[in-house]
């Protein structure tokens, strides 16, 4: 199992399995081959008997948990329908696998968690994370819509308004922020996160599987349901905006080192 993958590194513990997001020289940022191996992944991680808990985190050599998309990626889609069509699917594929997962998943967030990467730490059904790293949804620095799944799990983890402070602004906040305001479960020290995350998968990989499994898949009814209702017009919404004039603009800006200027 887990063959051909190139942007995600896998590392078995017993019934725990480790799914590193791997792009060192971005920052493990999502470029297009880890978009379709996120894609693809929770898939197969379903038909693995063996597996019992998944443990979600950064490469340590990128020094981030996941910088967000690729902006070199996100400029080759450049509004092309045809090119956007497929990279929609992938982001429903990310979404759903990774709620109807039968195994628990736990996101080890050891850095920095932005846009997509921010999303599938917090799709996790237990988050810890470095209490001094940024976390953040900054899609609209960009000019496009936080259609990935943010518009989905941001509210559900801390309500509407909150949710919308956030997103509409882009702005980030630390580790400790967050598991104040319930975005995550545990804010630690980045020496003791490898630990506290572990022993919480240890000690669900010991657990009565069919409860803990079916606990999840009931809970998530009901995400599944806001999924469903959201994430494919929120997604077509995204489609619309990287055919913008802002996101031009916004890209242009990045590329050469300057503040955008939205019209």
């Amino acid at each position: 199992m887990y063959e051909g993958y190139t942007r995600l590194k896998f590392h078995r513990d017993g019934a725990i399995l480790t799914i590193q997001m791997s792009n060192p020289t971005a920052r493990n940022a999502v470029d297009g081959a880890m978009h379709a191996e996120l894609a693809r992944v929770f898939t197969e991680v379903a038909l693995d008997t063996e597996t019992r808990v998944v443990v979600l985190t950064g490469d340590p050599d990128g020094k981030a948990f996941c910088a967000g998309g690729d902006l070199k990626w996100i400029e080759s889609i450049d509004g092309k329908g045809e090119r956007y069509a497929q990279v929609l699917k992938e982001g429903l594929d990310i979404v759903k696998t990774m709620a109807d997962l039968p195994q628990p998943v736990v996101s080890m967030i050891n850095g920095h968690a932005m846009g997509l990467g921010a999303t599938v730490g917090l799709f996790a059904d237990v988050s810890f994370m470095d209490e001094t790293a940024k976390i953040a949804d900054p899609h609209v620095s960009i000019g496009v819509v936080a259609g990935d799944g943010g518009a989905i799990i941001w509210p559900l983890l801390i309500g509407p308004n909150r949710a919308k402070e956030f997103l509409m602004t882009g702005d980030a906040m630390t580790g400790a922020d967050a598991a104040a305001i319930g975005l995550v479960n545990h804010a630690v020290p980045a020496a003791e996160l490898p630990d506290r995350a572990y022993a919480f998968a240890r000690k669900l990989a010991a657990g009565p599987q069919l409860a803990i499994q079916l606990t999840k898949r009931s809970v998530n009814l009901f995400v599944g349901q806001v999924v469903e209702q959201v994430l494919t017009a929120s997604l077509a919404m995204e489609g619309l905006t990287f055919a913008s004039d802002d996101h031009r603009e916004a890209l242009r800006a990045f590329f050469a080192k300057e503040k955008p200027k939205f019209q």
